[in-house]
């Protein structure tokens, strides 16, 4: 049992402390000229993208769901990678059922949720502000667009499944488990962007002190 526990410890530190990509990004020298947000709670992270013409463009199809991606109160798409079970039944820790729990512990169908936010404070101890380069830009909502299952070119709305009257759930590519989850998503999605992460960091704090480590 102590031998387990220590032999997760060394690879949660290698997780952290080893980078990925190991060598600089191919655009390691391309101006930072694009800003995107990293929210967090204690066991999840979402990427949070300033509405512009282009991220409006790039998630134009959201909007034939009813998705209020022109709401003039709205400055951030937020979008979010995880498990089905999880997600969709716990929107808040009062919440939390035993089979969600579990189904996330082995493995589990993956959605995306995607909402809208207002003005999100900087200084908030939950966000943390990234710069990235215009190409990375790109990558990142190409990648993003991706992770979306679709169908005939438009992604699948989950009818009936939201926290509130304006987020939504859409199926993904992809499968959930507790080792390869909704915050490796993340760092994938930042590695596309040409952020490095660490080598694997499934909770938000691992990503975090990876950011701090290898983001320079």
């Amino acid at each position: 049992m102590a031998g387990g526990v220590a032999g997760l410890m060394v690879l949660v530190c290698l997780g952290v402390l080893l980078p990925r990509p190991f060598f600089a990004p191919v655009d390691d020298t391309a101006p930072l000229s694009r800003k995107i947000l990293i929210l967090s709670n204690p066991i999840h992270t979402d990427i949070a993208l300033p509405l512009d013409a282009e991220v409006r463009a790039a998630f134009a199809d959201l909007a034939g769901d009813g998705f209020p991606l022109d709401a003039p109160d709205a400055a951030y798409l937020v979008i979010g990678w995880g498990g089905r079970s999880f997600y969709l039944e716990t929107p808040q820790w009062a919440d939390l059922k035993p089979l969600p729990v579990f189904r996330s512990l082995t493995v589990d169908r993956a959605v995306m949720h995607v909402d809208i936010a207002s003005a999100i404070s900087l200084d908030h101890p939950q966000v943390r502000a990234l710069e990235i380069s215009e190409d990375g830009h790109r990558r990142l909502l190409a990648a993003i667009r991706e992770s979306f299952t679709r169908k005939e070119g438009l992604p699948l709305m989950i009818e009936g499944a939201g926290y509130g009257a304006v987020d939504r759930f859409y199926e993904a590519e992809g499968a959930f488990n507790a080792l390869i989850g909704c915050n490796t998503w993340t760092a994938a999605m930042l590695r596309v962007a040409g952020v490095t992460t660490g080598f694997w960091t499934p909770m938000p704090q691992l990503l975090d002190l990876s950011l701090d480590l290898h983001d320079q």
